[in-house]
């Protein structure tokens, strides 16, 4: 007896000296990292329908777009700051005077079909932009009707252009479409042909199937990931669309498990999705910013000439708050006419901020005084200056927010001593009626530019553009035209971001019109998803751009320093 427990001591001894150093070897889990895994589906509620899946003919419909951008790839791409970078082009090179574009593409890209990427593809996509049937945006097919393209080899050509235009690069991230299969297919015969349904493409992911319901209407879209994609493959093994009809609708098919993900929230869903735990929202700003067009040329009613007028306007709203009630905080009160975030933008810019009482003091070195006695909200509450009442006209779109913004600018408008009126006009007819014929003293409005990452404010705000193109508030400023000349032909970035610095020192000085609002998107996905970056978007289309980072398995694995050679 007494040896049996001597062995039995002995045997649990070595046991718990086992166990011992088993714990000591098991990695401590805040010094190991996941690692990401190939596997997994993600199913995206899309609100909207398809309607083909061609890059060339997608500019019309959201939808459209998101699915292509992972099924086309262009010669480049941009980042978060609109900075152009490789994509099907190996590298490019410019001429000394900007008008001649030479491309080298990669000799690794290859069609969903396994055909090598040529210059044939590039030469075949962008013939069809200047087609005389393409259906596409005008200005979009006037500009390639000037720009030769020659071919030099399988892998380079060129473009020569009439003129040097440094927004060029803008242009050459259009989705590819394969020669090989869609040679002698004119613009217009593409609307309709049977590719737009079952497309190839060279993007990280390729066509599988369409999701139908019983009566086959198409509900979504599976896509698998691309194994010979020349970038590195996704960690996703597929990806679906499925189509809903209203973001309620695609919020309770996140709460059944039927997707992971919803694009483009609304506000009035948006606090369901913060007090969900088990989704991730993430924000990114929009290339849009919404505005008020001064009529700086308006002879009937000259008072927005001044500038200081102009500064009390901007001062008087408080757009903070403005966001805030209008959309729920989901907004960025913007700092020059140059998006923030991109190479362009000049960050150190003064920020002018809500100062009502600075607003006052202006209007009274203008001359415009208040009646004595007047209470401020009351009929009588308005300046005058030489018996001449100081007022404004306010035209807005008929439509939401823009009638509950307009009411709140009214409002700040008319705590400072003007006497506002109010003007709606049918959306559809702002264009033609209000913008165009420059029929209008103040205008709210937005200015939209989604799919061009080059900032080029040459459009709105050069003098040649006053009269009849898009220089609605009439700015006429010699030096700030210079600038935008200049950066317009210099493919010198360098150079073209001082010019663009100048601008916007001298936009925040003259305030031709009031920014309010960059507006916000928001982008709700299932919480174990891991690898999202999202930046500034020039598409709504680019929170898709980080898709070959997203994983949902991991592996843990332990982080081990090295030990130092003898």
């Amino acid at each position: 007896m007494r040896k049996i427990r001597w062995q039995l001591l002995i045997a649990v001894g070595g046991l718990i000296l086992i166990v011992l150093l088993l714990i000591g070897q098991t990695p401590d889990l805040d010094s190991t990292s996941a690692q990401p895994v190939r596997g997994g589906v993600f199913i995206e509620a899309s609100i909207g329908n398809l309607i083909r899946l061609n890059p060339i003919l997608d500019s019309y419909n959201q939808t459209d777009r998101d699915i292509d951008q992972l099924l086309f790839s262009g010669l480049i791409r941009f980042d978060a700051r609109g900075n152009a970078i490789p994509d099907l082009a190996e590298s490019w090179a410019v001429s000394a005077d900007a008008t001649v574009y030479t491309f080298t593409l990669r000799e690794d890209a290859q069609w969903h079909d396994g055909t090598p990427v040529t210059s044939d593809d590039v030469i075949y996509t962008y013939s069809k932009l200047q087609d005389e049937d393409y259906p596409g945006p005008e200005d979009l097919h006037e500009m390639w009707s000037q720009i030769n393209i020659i071919r030099l080899d399988d892998s380079i050509l060129q473009f020569q252009l009439p003129e040097p235009f440094a927004p060029f690069l803008d242009y050459l991230a259009v989705g590819l479409l394969p020669d090989h299969i869609l040679r002698g297919v004119s613009a217009g015969d593409l609307i309709d042909h049977p590719f737009n349904l079952n497309p190839i493409g060279t993007g990280p992911f390729l066509f599988d199937r369409y999701l139908t319901d019983e009566e086959g209407t198409i509900e979504g879209i599976s896509l698998l990931a691309n194994e010979d994609y020349y970038d590195r493959p996704a960690y996703l093994d597929r990806f679906e669309f499925q189509f809903f009809d209203s973001f309620e609708d695609a919020l309770a098919a996140f709460e059944s498990g039927q997707v992971n993900g919803i694009a483009g929230l609304e506000d009035d869903t948006l606090q369901e999705v913060l007090e969900n735990p088990n989704l991730s929202l993430y924000t990114a700003r929009l290339p849009q910013v919404t505005l008020i067009f001064l009529n700086l040329q308006n002879q009937e009613n000259p008072i927005l000439s001044e500038k200081s007028l102009r500064q009390a306007l901007l001062l008087s709203i408080n757009r903070e708050w403005l966001i805030n009630q209008i959309l729920d905080g989901q907004g960025i009160i913007p700092q020059g006419p140059i998006f923030p975030g991109t190479w362009a933008h000049a960050s150190e810019l003064p920020r002018i901020t809500f100062d009502p009482q600075s607003a006052m003091s202006l209007l009274d070195d203008l001359g415009y005084e208040l009646p004595a006695g007047a209470a401020p909200g009351t009929e009588e509450y308005v300046r005058t200056r030489d018996d001449e009442v100081l007022e404004l006209e306010l035209t807005y779109p008929d439509s939401e927010p823009y009638d509950r913004l307009a009411a709140l600018v009214q409002q700040s408008w008319q705590s400072i001593g003007i006497r506002v009126s109010l003007r709606a006009v049918p959306s559809e007819s702002m264009l033609s009626d209000v913008l165009d014929p420059r029929a209008f003293e103040a205008v709210l409005t937005e200015i939209d530019l989604s799919r061009y990452p080059d900032p080029d404010p040459y459009p709105f705000w050069h003098d040649s553009q006053a009269e009849t193109g898009q220089n609605y508030s009439g700015f006429d400023d010699r030096n700030s035209s210079i600038w935008l000349e200049q950066a317009r032909i210099t493919p010198d970035v360098l150079r073209r971001a001082e010019l663009y610095r100048s601008f916007q020192y001298r936009f925040q000085d003259q305030l031709p019109a009031l920014l309010l609002y960059y507006p916000v998107y928001s982008y709700a996905v299932d919480a174990r998803l891991n690898g999202i970056a999202i930046g500034p978007f020039l598409d709504p289309s680019d929170r898709l751009n980080s898709v070959a980072d997203w994983y949902l398995i991991a592996r843990r694995t332990a982080d081990v320093e090295p030990t130092a050679t003898p």
